[in-house]
């Protein structure tokens, strides 16, 4: 099982910890749970205006094995209006955009959708159950 929790944040409220909203999904073969505006394909979306963040933005695909890898898709800019990064036990790592990085088996971290033009921020916490 991998369990999601997502917090918009803006300066304004950062620490805060309303609005939070939470997907899961089994670690079997082909699962997915998508982040991004488009609510419509996305388990979690975040607001229409925030345009850093792409349609569907970031992907959790579960593989063959029941490990679940995260990909930053391309949206329809050359370049990305934000940074993503990776943070497991207290490491951050950049994400390179269109990039797939493996998540830990059985651990837990955060990712961080970084604008790159205001303070705010789609920071989204992972759990993989084993």
């Amino acid at each position: 099982m991998l369990e999601l929790t997502m917090a918009a944040v803006t300066a304004a409220d950062a620490g805060a910890t309303a609005g939070m909203r939470m997907a899961d999904a089994p670690s079997e073969p082909g699962a997915v749970l998508r982040v991004g505006r488009d609510a419509s394909v996305c388990r979690l979306s975040t607001p229409d205006d925030w345009l850093f963040v792409s349609r569907v933005h970031l992907e959790f695909r579960c593989g063959a094995d029941g490990a679940w890898q995260l990909t930053w898709l391309r949206g329809s800019q050359p370049d990305p209006s934000s940074e993503v990064r990776l943070v497991v036990d207290g490491h951050a790592r950049s994400l390179a955009y269109g990039g797939t990085v493996s998540l830990p088996r059985g651990g837990s971290g955060e990712i961080v959708v970084q604008d790159r033009a205001e303070p705010r921020s789609v920071n989204v916490g992972f759990y993989h159950e084993v």
